[in-house]
């Protein structure tokens, strides 16, 4: 059966889940395969990350922005003690090449 939808991932979440443990790595790429197939597999985020969702794989989660069109955009992945904090840094960040403080 073909995936019905396609991912988009951050470089450096990519690097992360290379370097994973093989029973990790193994977890969240069934976590991927099952949000190929359906993007609404996850739970809806509230409060400050309205808008993203969050899907267990083991002790880590992956969160992302359901799509707009067929390609769902990976925000972050790692473990659940801390994830949900080093999203929202991610989000307040500025965007590189901004000048603002």
């Amino acid at each position: 059966m073909k995936a019905a939808y396609r991912f988009r991932i951050p470089d450096d979440v990519t690097l992360m889940i290379r370097g994973l443990h093989p029973d990790l790595k193994r977890k969240v790429r069934t976590a991927f395969g099952l949000l190929a197939h359906d993007a609404h597999a996850g739970k809806a985020l509230r409060a400050e990350l309205e808008g993203l969702c969050t899907l267990r794989a083991g002790r880590f989660r992956i969160i992302y922005r359901l799509p707009a069109s067929r390609v769902i955009d990976i925000v972050a992945v790692g473990p659940r003690e801390r994830i949900y904090e080093e999203t929202l840094r991610l989000l307040r960040k500025p965007p590189a090449g901004d000048s603002r403080v």
